[in-house]
């Protein structure tokens, strides 16, 4: 049963359901979670015309943010990214992430978020950064105001790097939500022939994404030290489409960053039900070990696969260098082959044992983070889904408790800044400048701007 409770003046109570899940070994879905509230902290005014359908949409509604979560290791705090918005409107959309105090209470079973922040993102100048894919002047990232959030991950310093599906690019944001760096991504993710429409966008291309299936996962290691981001399909040159248009690839990148020398190196993901399905998340567990969301596009009973897989990248091939078409398996190239990550299944979110299949199962699936380990020591994973600002969807939020046999060699992240509830005006002072930290723009390293 949902029970919504009131908005007050200074923050927003979200209430949700409880499901009674039966106790499992190595996995419980002990809490979830359904936001009551229907408007976000923006304080925006007036609605937005989807042209998709013709209604209006509140420009404050609050949704989507299941897009992207990151624990900031204080406390029950967490930061969520709200996707792009409407592809079509009359008003661009200002992207923003919202600030969650989660309360989980195991006894009862019970998941009570409470949204105490809504923050825009904007440029180093302070422009809004929008979800239109109309809003670009060149190539130049630096350049461009469009922005589709799609991970969010929070570094060590209290600040907090995003994943944007146009470029793809990775953004380095400080708590007010204003960039404070761009990390290079090589030009071989990216597309060339930038474009207002996302269809033609990919037109004539040889290389980089295919239309809206770009970098939807990101992760940082525990040390703060390195980034991973996953690509949700194969990219074009891995031959991930056929002469018809469709899909066909399986060998789906990862990209490594070293976030002190910009120093990247790829794997390959490999696809368990061929060209059917793509990637949405991926979590550290560790230093070499992660968590990765791969689902179909379906929703209710059409909804077929919908996993949560840990990965190994010990013993996984570098591809930087190379090709990896195909609808199966790695070209075994080089003296001693290729090889991709290792992969084993950890959560089927579809198991009837959790309740969740059925008519009412969402079809994006999308945010990943662990919270803090309960008192009982297992450790907590959050699993939130983007319900496109469609009022008619449910936010939702997803607990499970994972037994530390499930896990063995987790390592929790590394927190030295807390996440503030209200912003300072000068950005928290935690701008990589004013904490002796550099960010790599454009494949240059070079000190932050200070916001």
């Amino acid at each position: 049963m949902n029970r919504i409770c009131k908005r007050l003046p200074a923050l927003a109570c979200l209430s949700g359901w409880v499901l009674m899940a039966s106790p499992v070994t190595a996995q419980d879905l002990i809490a979830q979670g359904v936001p009551g509230a229907t408007s976000d902290l923006s304080g925006l005014t007036g609605n937005y015309l989807n042209l998709d359908n013709n209604t209006l949409v509140p420009q404050n509604l609050l949704g989507a943010f299941g897009s992207g979560i990151a624990y900031t290791g204080f406390g029950n705090r967490y930061i969520a990214v709200n996707d792009r918005g409407f592809a079509n409107t009359d008003v661009d959309y200002k992207t923003r992430f919202q600030v969650f105090d989660i309360d989980v209470n195991t006894a009862t079973k019970k998941i009570t978020p409470t949204l105490i922040s809504t923050r825009p993102f904007t440029n180093e100048t302070g422009q809004n950064f929008v979800g239109q894919a109309k809003a670009f002047t060149g190539a130049d990232p630096t350049k461009n105001l469009r922005l589709d959030p799609e991970s969010v991950r929070y570094a060590p310093d209290g600040t907090f790097y995003v994943s944007d599906e146009y470029g793809p690019n990775i953004y380095h944001f400080n708590q007010t939500g204003q960039r404070i760096g761009v990390i290079a991504v090589p030009e071989k993710f990216k597309i060339t022939n930038l474009s207002a429409n996302e269809t033609t966008e990919i037109t004539g291309n040889t290389q980089g994404r295919v239309a809206n299936r770009g970098m939807e996962g990101l992760a940082l290691t525990p040390d703060g030290k390195t980034l991973y981001g996953i690509m949700q399909n194969p990219l074009i040159q891995d031959h991930e489409m056929n002469a018809s248009g469709k899909r066909v690839g399986t060998n789906d990148r990862i990209l490594k960053i070293d976030v002190a020398t910009g120093k990247t190196s790829e794997y390959i993901y490999p696809l368990s039900d061929g060209a059917n399905n793509g990637v949405n998340e991926i979590v550290a567990v560790n230093n070499h070990q992660f968590l990765v969301i791969e689902r179909d596009g379906k929703a209710g009973n059409g909804a077929n696969f919908k996993r949560i897989y840990k990965i190994d990248l010990t013993g996984a091939t570098d591809v930087s260098g190379i090709g990896v078409g195909g609808a199966s398996g790695l070209p075994q190239t080089g003296t001693g082959g290729n090889t991709a990550v290792g992969k084993s299944l950890l959560i089927d979110l579809l198991d009837p044992k959790f309740g969740l299949a059925g008519a009412a199962f969402p079809e994006k699936i999308e945010g990943l983070t662990f919270g803090p380990d309960l008192a009982d020591g297992r450790h907590q994973l959050f699993v939130t889904i983007d319900n496109d600002l469609d009022p008619a969807k449910a936010n939702l939020f997803w607990d499970f408790a994972l037994d530390a046999n499930a896990l063995p060699d987790y390592t929790p992240g590394t927190f030295n800044v807390a996440f503030a509830a209200v912003p300072e005006p000068s950005g928290l002072g935690l701008t990589a400048a004013l904490l002796g930290g550099s960010v790599w723009l454009a494949g240059k390293r070079r000190k932050a701007r200070r916001a």
